[in-house]
């Protein structure tokens, strides 16, 4: 394409006119031969100004993509509904298209990159016929940081234009922040070109047709048929987990599926820690915690709720930033009772997906705050009353905000150097088997517990009850590479730090007899990471265990509790007839992973094992 000689001030009309301060050839060659590709009506080049998104939040409600939310009760905050055929990530589209089949291993989706790629040039040939393409330059990370990424996504829908905008560094400043940088190339379309005169829809997406494939020695993200979460906002899970693991993986660091928070104690000495969990586990919860009145005197702090890049430093500890700018969150389930701190983080500037609507022009989905309402429009646009059989949001519906709206957003989450984390912290949703918390007694031991942890499923959600589901360290469906490999890596940074921070499993989901929860769980979780961070300061006491190390029940602070010491020791009991069931079962995941599972993870699970053979019928703790 060859640039015309002016642009015009509507993004509309706005060509291939290069902004000045676009000075890289390598980015603009690729822009026009993209534009060359997709053949959009017209190029815009986003700035990330507040103007910008103003403007293109007002084209959308213009559109029926959005609809503005009542300023009084939720101020410059909006409402999409997707196409019913787009509403979460599609693992079973997801490619990781290595060069070999080996590299990305048998928990990926693989196809020759070269059939790959032939495939997706005839998808996007035209793609954007109608439409506007944006040039979304963004970074992940504080801008400036060294442990910091940068991208460029070229996407055809302003709805991820709007996200990015929040959820990234994004804009004029990430790309003068770049530099001479390398950058991810990531190309996006909704798959759904028009015609001259064709009517638009308020949510276009391709409902036959999807792709989110990853090219990952290449560095490379192409998106298509989906305009919805993690398969359009291309800076998340393709980026800072997909191709980011594969970069951690040669540079020696992490690129993890974590939260990191800071722990203040009354001495205002501050501890940070990154944990991970699978979906439907708390992660978002745990990252916002706030700690019961009796132990009001310690603070927590957020500084990401979902990724973490960690880094080793050159004093031999390992730094954490988070990459995102926001938090792109499951709204259904979120209260003040349950995290008080999203619910203030999403009071303005949010933009809400698959949401109901009030009459009142508010937002509300299942288990938000207050009575059920009695008329709503639900997800689908459809008129909704509690007796109609269906849910008023979809049980995936998100909210997008800036996290620097939280309320405990800690004061150095963009720091650029990161913060220092001093434990790592893993825990899956297990009813049975699992106790609360126990550290791990060696960083080997700890990669063994993250490698193997998962989640049980019910009857309620799942069919099946008891079956566990592995997620290993919550990345399965995320790592660019082979999990064997993966396995491999976190070993090796062990062997690289001279006093690696200790590991720590915790499961808040263990039921009784009766099927009731043992532990409270939300704010009552403090108790338990107190510990965590009194036992990385070497000022609390654990007592060896078959598993590791456990607390006593005087070890934790009881203030403004009535958890009894029998509830404490029965929640940490472990039963060896169980385990013994649990190793075995490790041996499925273990064996898809055969050709490349660390030697270490063998000898893990056979220590495991025969310590559950020494013990007796059920481990508990010495107590009165």
């Amino acid at each position: 394409m060859t640039p015309p000689d002016a642009a015009v001030d509507s993004i509309d009309d706005e060509i291939l006119t290069v902004p000045a301060y676009v000075r890289r050839p390598d980015l603009i060659e690729w822009v026009y031969d993209t534009a060359d590709l997709v053949k959009p009506d017209s190029v815009h080049w986003c700035t990330g100004s507040q103007e910008e998104y103003d403007l293109l939040c007002g084209q959308m409600v213009a559109s029926g993509t959005f609809i503005a939310l009542n300023p009084e009760k939720r101020p410059n905050s909006f409402l999409a509904r997707s196409d019913p055929s787009d509403v979460a990530r599609i693992e079973d589209r997801t490619f990781v298209c290595s060069v070999r089949k080996v590299d990305a291993g048998p928990t990926n989706n693989w196809v020759d990159p070269k059939e790959m790629r032939s495939k997706l040039q005839g998808l996007f040939d035209g793609a954007m016929r109608g439409r506007t393409m944006y040039v979304v330059p963004f970074c992940m990370g504080p801008l400036g940081s060294e442990i910091a990424q940068y991208g460029v996504e070229i996407t055809d829908s302003p709805y991820v234009v709007a996200n990015m905008r929040i959820m990234t560094r994004m804009g004029r400043q990430a790309l003068e922040a770049m530099g001479d940088r390398a950058f991810v190339p990531c190309i996006h379309s909704v798959g759904a070109p028009l015609e001259p005169g064709q009517h638009d829809e308020p949510w276009p997406c391709n409902r036959e047709t999807k792709y989110i494939v990853h090219f990952p020695e290449d560095r490379e993200i192409w998106s298509y048929g989906s305009g919805y979460g993690g398969n359009a906002l291309l800076g998340k899970k393709c980026f800072a987990l997909r191709i980011a693991s594969c970069m951690a993986r040669d540079e020696g660091w992490l690129a993890e599926h974590m939260l990191i928070l800071g722990v203040e104690s009354p001495d205002k000495q501050k501890t940070y820690v990154a944990a991970a969990f699978p979906s439907a586990c708390g992660k978002t919860n745990f990252a916002m915690l706030i700690p019961p009145p009796a132990l009001s005197d310690w603070k927590v702090t957020t500084v990401g709720d979902d990724i973490a890049w960690i880094k080793p430093g050159a004093d031999g500890r390992l730094y954490a930033i988070n990459p995102e700018a926001g938090f792109f969150g499951v709204a259904p389930g979120t209260n003040t009772k349950t995290n008080p701190n999203a619910m203030a983080s999403i009071r303005m500037n949010t933009i809400f997906t698959n949401v109901a609507l009030t009459d009142e022009g508010d937002v509300w989905w299942e288990g938000i705050d207050g009575e059920v309402p009695s008329r709503l429009t639900d997800w689908t646009g459809q008129e909704w009353t509690p007796d109609c059989g269906r849910k008023a949001a979809h049980p995936n519906s998100r909210f997008t905000a800036p996290a620097s709206q939280c309320p405990c957003i800690d004061p150095d989450w963009e720091k650029p150097e990161g913060v220092p984390i001093s434990a790592l912290i893993f825990g899956g949703r297990r009813p049975t088997t699992v106790p609360l918390v126990v550290q791990a007694t060696s960083w080997m031991f700890g990669v063994y517990k993250a490698a193997t942890m998962g989640s049980e499923t019910t009857a309620a959600a799942f069919g099946v009850q008891g079956v566990v589901r592995r997620d290993p360290f919550a990345m399965l469906p995320f790592c660019g590479y082979h999990m064997g490999d993966y396995f491999n890596h976190w070993l090796q940074i062990g062997r690289s730090l001279p006093e690696p921070p200790p590991i720590f499993a915790v499961n808040w989901f263990r039921k009784d007899e009766n099927g009731e929860y043992m532990w409270p769980g939300y704010g009552e979780n403090m108790r338990v990471l107190q510990w965590i961070v009194r036992r990385v300061r070497g000022r609390a006491h654990g007592v060896e265990s078959p598993l590791g190390y456990m607390p006593k029940y005087e070890d934790l602070d009881w203030a403004g509790s009535d958890v009894t010491p029998e509830s404490f020791y029965k929640v940490m009991a472990v039963d060896p007839a169980l385990w013994k069931q649990e190793v075995a079962s490790h041996d499925e995941l273990f064996n898809r992973l055969y050709d490349r599972i660390p030697k270490e993870m063998i000898l893990m699970r056979e220590l495991i094992l025969s310590k559950m053979w020494r013990v007796p019928s059920v481990w508990e703790m010495a107590h009165e």
